[in-house]
């Protein structure tokens, strides 16, 4: 039993997690039901475990990260995010708007006027920015309030970072640093440990996953999850094009983007991903100063997959009713999708909302959206892993404008190899 637990450990990661997602595909066809009520705990335990990690993470990497900064870097440095981010979103709903004209999914459809859908309230822009300032610091880590935490960190990283650079309180703040970096190599060791139990938890998850689509969902819907997975293929295309031109290397950037691909892939979920992102970031040589802000702020509001669902739902709505979209109606889908990716962020059910809010503004029926949600979680899996892609490229290619070096080969006995 211990050769064999040595020999799994031992496995490249990557390959354990793509062997699990096959596995899962099987024992969910084979299986059905049954089977994923029994594997179903393995999976809720794997999102639990990502979950557990979050707040550690985002805390301890971006106080670290703040407190590596070159002089005057910081600022810099978020420019470049934001405007990356805003920047990737636009166009990713600009593919979607382009891949589904060409393709016209919905076509022929009807709608069935007894299909109904409760939208979620949507927060709005002006809540969630609110929100960034958390009224209680205990309550954002218990509700996972990323921008809270986000702020929280930053908020005291500067202090911390200012208390180094005074004379009075250089000693004071030197001992703080080196607890809170110490706490932060505890973080990553207890990383280093769950990762051997994700292929197990994406096994269960995508077993139960298929076990409740079935292939009779895929097929009834089939050309608008096409279209929506030729859109995604369409902007991996262009990040690589967009790494390509940033002297990014695809195959070292691909090595160690693909774990956490394949698990957002699977859970669905960005910010359950994030230790797995970051731990990408780190092996590939990224400063903690960059990876520590860019990745917990796109887990939270760069969705270049939500954007390009929004696009294509809103595309085969339109046809669905017979109207199909003309070009004012696009020009409003890009800047309300832009807006509402951020008005959404970290609300269960995003992607719904994102797309109910922007059928609402541009006058498509909401009715729509029921049934879209009959291949909510088949369109999600790949949405979201191509937000986890998007925030680790924006990542990378922000690391090379800033003068970085990407690894070729990540060396676990020389974390120093990490630039700070």
């Amino acid at each position: 039993m211990t050769r064999i637990w040595k020999a799994y450990c031992q496995a490249s990661l990557i390959l354990r997690v793509t062997i699990a997602l096959m596995l899962g595909v099987v024992v969910g066809l084979v299986g059905g039901e049954q089977v994923a009520v029994w594997l179903a705990p393995l999976g809720d335990l794997l999102l639990r475990l990502l979950t557990f990690l979050i707040v550690p993470i985002v805390l301890f990497t971006l106080m670290v990260g703040v407190n590596q900064s070159r002089e005057g870097s910081a600022g810099r440095v978020g420019g470049k995010v934001f405007g990356y981010y805003l920047i990737s979103s636009t166009l990713a709903i600009m593919v979607g708007l382009a891949v589904a004209t060409l393709f016209s999914p919905g076509s022929g459809m009807t709608l069935d006027e007894s299909a109904s859908f409760s939208v979620p309230e949507n927060p709005g822009v002006v809540d969630t920015l609110l929100n960034i300032v958390p009224d209680n610091i205990i309550g954002a880590f218990a509700e996972l309030n990323m921008l809270g935490i986000i702020f929280t960190a930053l908020v005291f990283g500067i202090a911390l970072l200012k208390m180094r650079q005074s004379e009075r309180q250089h000693a004071m703040g030197e001992r703080l640093y080196g607890v809170i970096e110490s706490l932060n190599e505890v973080t990553l060791k207890v990383m280093s440990g769950v990762l051997h139990y994700v292929p197990i938890g994406v096994f269960a998850i995508v077993a139960e996953t298929v076990s409740q689509q079935g292939l009779e969902t895929l097929l009834s819907l089939g050309d608008m999850v096409v279209v929506l997975y030729i859109a995604l293929a369409t902007q991996l295309l262009i990040y690589c094009g967009i790494m390509r031109l940033f002297g990014v290397k695809l195959r070292t950037f691909f090595r160690e983007a693909r774990t956490p691909m394949a698990t957002a892939f699977a859970t669905q979920s960005s910010s359950g991903t994030l230790p797995l992102t970051v731990n990408a970031a780190h092996r590939l040589g990224i400063s903690k100063s960059i990876y520590g802000f860019s990745l917990p702020l796109g887990a939270t509001l760069n969705m270049d997959g939500a954007a390009i669902r929004i696009a294509i739902s809103a595309v085969f709505a339109a046809n669905v009713i017979g109207a199909p979209l003309d070009f004012i109606s696009m020009v409003q889908i890009v800047l309300i999708g832009t807006l509402v990716s951020v008005g959404t962020a970290g609300v269960p059910g995003a992607g719904i909302i994102m797309i109910a809010t922007v059928f609402a503004q541009v006058g498509l029926p909401i009715e729509t959206v029921a049934l879209l949600t009959a291949i909510d979680a088949l369109v999600g899996m790949g949405c979201t892993a191509l937000n986890v892609t998007g925030d680790l490229v924006g990542t990378s290619v922000i690391a090379r404008s800033e003068g970085e070096e990407l690894q070729e080969e990540f060396v676990e006995e020389a974390p120093a190899a990490v630039k700070g």
